[in-house]
């Protein structure tokens, strides 16, 4: 039996307020006023019979409790948001065949759940996943081998596709652990020339005037996370990609990009042709997932992404 006064809106409350440390924040992201906030710490606190913040400090901090507790909210939630996925599969029973394609930025998250969930829906259908960089994602679209495609917008108009977006995902600067000045005594790693992400990146040196030794060009992401982790250079990536390196996070961190904010934009992309309900209804359950699976955990670790990855649509 749960405790009275343990729920789950005292729980997302408490979630708001660790990740912000204000009370006025928490209150715009659960939809509460700021008293109605105060009261669901209060009474959560209560029922655990301790204190989760100090609540003499401004921004709040958490307690030795608050810290142990957080972990085991953020699981609770998690699974919810998840169970909610699952419960909100639509049934696409009536469909012949359906062909998605994903990059290969969720193949440890949340690629696996979508795929099972997808099968469990088409129980009569031909289905087909595959996992390409955006580019070959968008040519597999255009010669219509994909219903689907989920992949970072190119910025390019695209005649004839109808778009979905899921996550902006910012641009953020990766740096060995510990160095001090890394863009100034450390070469620039760069992502290979052909990839979208490189020429995303390019892009926006090149607006800002800036230009670097060009030494390292790398073409698997994993092996790019590793050299910045081995101390061999600073590199440019995403949220999305930093969270796929966590067997690297012990030798690296993520700083805000020091050259402007900038973010690609991760959306579902379907032709007009086959533009009904389903592509709406796949585009809520990946949106549903992506917070669950890889925001939220993202955020956990690095809260100064918040209102920066985040949800879209």
């Amino acid at each position: 039996m749960v405790m009275k006064g343990l729920s789950l809106r005292g729980l997302e409350v408490f979630e708001a307020l660790a990740r912000t440390g204000s009370v006025a924040q928490a209150a715009e992201i659960t939809g509460l006023s700021q008293p109605s906030v105060s009261q669901q710490l209060r009474n959560l606190e209560k029922a655990l019979g301790t204190d989760l913040v100090d609540h003499g400090r401004r921004p709040m901090r958490l307690t030795q409790a608050g810290r142990s507790f957080l972990a085991r909210a953020e699981a609770v939630l998690a699974e919810l948001q998840v169970a909610q996925s699952e419960l909100a599969v639509m049934d696409l029973g009536h469909l012949t065949t359906l062909s998605i394609g994903l990059i290969d930025d969720f193949d440890n998250d949340l690629t696996p759940r979508l795929a099972t969930l997808l099968a469990d829906s088409l129980t009569r259908s031909k289905f087909k996943l595959i996992t390409l960089s955006s580019l070959d994602l968008f040519e597999e679209l255009e010669a219509q081998r994909l219903h689907m495609a989920v992949s970072a917008h190119s910025g390019e108009v695209l005649e004839g596709v109808v778009e979905y977006p899921l996550v902006q995902d910012p641009f953020i600067l990766v740096a060995p652990k510990g160095a001090e000045q890394p863009m100034q005594h450390l070469p620039f790693l760069r992502y290979a020339r052909e990839q979208l992400i490189s020429r995303q990146i390019e892009s926006h040196l090149a607006r800002q005037q800036l230009e670097f030794e060009e030494r390292f060009e790398i073409g698997s992401h994993l092996a790019l996370m590793a050299m910045v982790a081995r101390g061999l250079g600073w590199a440019i990536t995403t949220p999305l990609g930093y969270m796929r390196a966590a067997r690297f996070h012990d030798g690296m961190e993520a700083h805000p990009a020091p050259f402007g904010e900038f973010a690609r934009t991760i959306s579902l992309f379907t032709r007009t042709d086959w533009s009904d309900q389903v592509p709406q209804e796949v585009a809520g359950m990946i949106r549903r997932l992506m917070q669950s699976q890889i925001i939220d955990p993202a955020i956990a670790q690095v809260p100064w992404l918040s209102g920066q990855l985040k949800v879209l649509g």
